[in-house]
């Protein structure tokens, strides 16, 4: 699939269009948005499998493990979205759009709009930067006192988890042990690991820039302690 070609300009303004409904409809206090969105999110993975059989990829024990960051976003996002947990929702928000949607943007993907994992792969990261939009904009979501340094703990689990991963099983988890093989952002921030450096450094950016709408209404900064805060949503 072309880069910012005619189908990926498509994809993306239908998924524009649809978070508008979801967000619209959400806003008039109407559940089946909040029911389609987690129904997607937390079925994708599956779903994924099916449309990638017959397609030889490699490594091809990562088809198997769902640890790549949009594969667990996907999860918090359709627990998040249900339980409304502050936890989860924060996750949400943070990693799909910080992450997901970069991979919306720049799409790891070699496979064009006649295969089904093309859909999969456009309804699995456009659902899941629907729920981090929905979130704040339908339900009156707001993250909890010290969100910026609770996500940058997680971020960093994540980040040595998947480094531990990729070295113990030769997997490309969060594509950290290699760039992928179509343009990326990463393609712009050095060569192996001095990329992973840059990556950490603009993943705080994002953090502090996508929680600053809501430092009028909480404490950004101060942390109590992992997941407690004296403003519980």
């Amino acid at each position: 699939m072309p880069l910012f070609g005619t189908v990926h300009g498509l994809a993306l303004i239908v998924i524009t269009i649809i978070a508008g409904i979801c967000i619209r409809e959400g806003k008039r206090g109407l559940v089946w948005p909040r029911a389609m969105l987690a129904f997607i999110c937390l079925s994708v993975f599956p779903i994924n499998q099916l449309a990638l059989i017959g397609v030889d990829f490699e490594p091809a024990i990562e088809r198997f493990i769902p640890f790549h960051l949009c594969d667990i976003a996907a999860v918090t996002a359709g627990f998040g979205i249900l339980t409304r947990n502050p936890l989860l929702c924060e996750l949400t928000y943070c990693w799909g759009l910080a992450g997901t949607m970069q991979a919306l943007i720049t799409p790891n993907l070699t496979l064009d709009f006649q295969h089904p994992f093309f859909w999969s792969f456009f309804i699995q990261h456009g659902a899941i930067v629907i729920v981090a939009l929905y979130l704040p904009l339908a339900m009156k979501w707001k993250p909890r006192n010290g969100v910026v340094l609770r996500m940058f703990f997680w971020n960093q689990i994540y980040f040595f988890a998947a480094l531990t991963m990729n070295w113990a099983l030769g997997t490309n988890f969060g594509f950290l042990a290699r760039k992928p093989k179509t343009a990326t952002l990463l393609d712009h921030l050095g060569d192996w690991p001095t990329y992973l450096f840059w990556l950490q450094l603009l993943a705080i950016l994002l953090i502090i820039l996508l929680f600053l709408p809501f430092r009028r209404s909480i404490n950004i900064w101060r942390w109590n302690r992992i997941g407690v805060s004296p403003h519980h949503e």
